[in-house]
């Protein structure tokens, strides 16, 4: 795992706070909604190539 990948997880999770928290504080609940599934779903893309490789490790360990 790189460093830089948590880093870029972390940005995603500010903007993702900052932007839920001030449509929360105007009054669009929905939207808040919405920018916080999407940051969720831009997180979960970034990592399914390291789960992929980890399913790859651990399968190259147990020989299967």
């Amino acid at each position: 795992m790189d460093v830089s990948l948590i880093l870029k997880i972390a940005g995603v999770g500010v903007l993702v706070s900052s932007a839920s928290a001030i449509l929360s504080k105007s009054g669009r609940d929905e939207q808040a909604m919405l920018v916080t599934i999407a940051g969720f779903i831009a997180v979960m893309l970034m990592l399914v190539g390291e789960i992929g490789e980890l399913f790859d490790t651990v399968q190259s360990v147990f020989g299967f």
